[in-house]
């Protein structure tokens, strides 16, 4: 098992298709996705509710923008930091570029419940330096602002 890190948001306000999770792995450090938690604390009554769609991507060549860098937090206090970069909330998303991207993971969830994706360890997505980056996105624009928060748990190997 390797070195365990979250990368997290809280309370960004969401009006537009979203990078939630951007995880650009180091050379050599290869990155596995344990789980991901989206909730929001906006949407509380019925009328409110709707469904989007969330995706795990990977190899988008160029990261996208208006969002801000995360620094993973270690799960173990005496691991070194993590090698591999994270950003959240990036509202122009990761452009494909020269290579595929793969949708590894897609899923319409109720704002209202949140999201809560904990793949079994034969399904965990991995990504390496050769498929560039990993990207959790929120498909599609809400109807109105919502206001979310999330957690992502990675293991850098």
């Amino acid at each position: 098992m390797g070195r365990m890190y979250t990368v997290q948001f809280n309370d960004v306000a969401v009006t537009v298709a979203v990078d939630f999770f951007d995880l650009a792995p180091a050379a050599e450090s290869p990155i596995i996705i344990h789980a991901i938690f989206i909730s929001q604390n906006t949407e509380v009554g019925d009328a409110a509710e709707e469904m989007l769609t969330v995706r795990v991507i990977r190899g988008f060549a160029t990261v996208g923008s208006g969002g801000a860098a995360a620094t993973p937090v270690q799960a173990n206090e005496n691991d070194a930091g993590a090698l591999f970069t994270a950003r959240t909330n990036d509202t122009t998303i990761a452009v494909v570029g020269a290579g595929a991207t793969e949708i590894f993971h897609s899923e319409a969830f109720n704002v209202r419940t949140g999201w809560v994706y904990i793949p079994t360890p034969e399904m965990r997505p991995i990504c390496t330096l050769t498929k560039t980056r990993i990207v959790v996105q929120l498909k599609s624009a809400p109807a109105d602002s919502v206001t979310f928060s999330g957690t992502c748990y990675v293991e850098e190997i």
